[in-house]
């Protein structure tokens, strides 16, 4: 068992570290498509953006009117919207982990919210501002978003470059619409089923729990980028040493149960 979870968690680092990136091949699209490519790589960020999606998950868990769910995410689209293009366009950036770490506790304190735990726990009366926490955290989650699309060439300030800015962004809306459709399809079908209740509560430990693992898969790759001689192997060799690392386990793990 110990070994199967030691594989396990190589596993999650070596390929979720990178998962949320923009890889080389996307760079080299970048340069040879045009505004079109940026639409469908935002799009597709949004989509395999694991961290925002379980936000948003979180954020519509309980919204069960459609004028809620407009609010709400306007608020959220509103936030990322003005990070991600003002930050990208004036070149203010920060280390990528560790925004995606704020990002990853931003699923743990919805989960948290979720499920009561600022009133129970803490004792307060009322848990802070909704509308105003999804406003901030959709600050927070543009800036995470600023500082991976920042790693594209998006050539000189200028219109083209503003351009460029606005097409990734309209993909990462025209993704998340995606992505809450499907959330709400699967939402409304349990919303009113006996075990919701208990669900409900299992479903936001949930986001809780995924949220810390994120953040500490976040602060590893902080870790491995700042200071790589401490781990025996540079930067450069980061993930392709993560791989090797898998690979050596899953063979010994093969091996002993032969």
């Amino acid at each position: 068992m110990y070994k199967i979870i030691i594989t396990f968690l190589t596993w999650f680092f070596s390929t979720n570290s990178l998962a949320h990136g923009i890889t080389e091949e996307a760079k080299r699209s970048m340069i040879e498509g045009g505004y079109l490519q940026y639409i469908w790589l935002g799009a597709e960020h949004m989509i395999t953006g694991y961290d925002h999606l379980l936000f948003l998950f979180g954020v519509i868990f309980f919204l069960a009117t459609f004028k809620d769910i407009v609010k709400f995410i306007s608020v959220f689209t509103l936030g990322h919207s003005i990070t991600l293009i003002l930050a990208t366009f004036m070149g203010i950036t920060a280390n990528y982990w560790l925004v995606d770490a704020v990002i990853a506790l931003s699923v743990c304190y919805k989960g948290f919210d979720n499920n009561k735990y600022f009133e129970s726990y803490f004792g307060m009366k009322k848990a802070p501002n909704l509308l105003f926490m999804v406003l901030i955290f959709g600050l927070i989650h543009g800036f995470g978003l600023s500082t991976r699309l920042q790693q594209l060439p998006l050539g000189e300030k200028g219109s083209a470059m503003l351009m460029r800015i606005i097409s990734f962004n309209v993909g990462v809306e025209l993704g998340q619409i995606v992505a809450l459709g499907l959330m709400m399809i699967i939402l409304s079908g349990i919303r009113h089923t006996h075990s919701f209740k208990r669900f409900s509560r299992v479903a936001n430990d949930g986001l809780i729990l995924a949220g810390f693992m994120l953040v500490l898969m976040q602060l590893h790759g902080y870790l491995h980028t700042s200071s790589p001689d401490e781990f025996g192997f540079s930067e450069d060799n980061h993930i392709h040493h993560h791989q090797n690392l898998d690979k050596e386990k899953k063979q010994e793990y093969i091996h002993d149960s032969l």
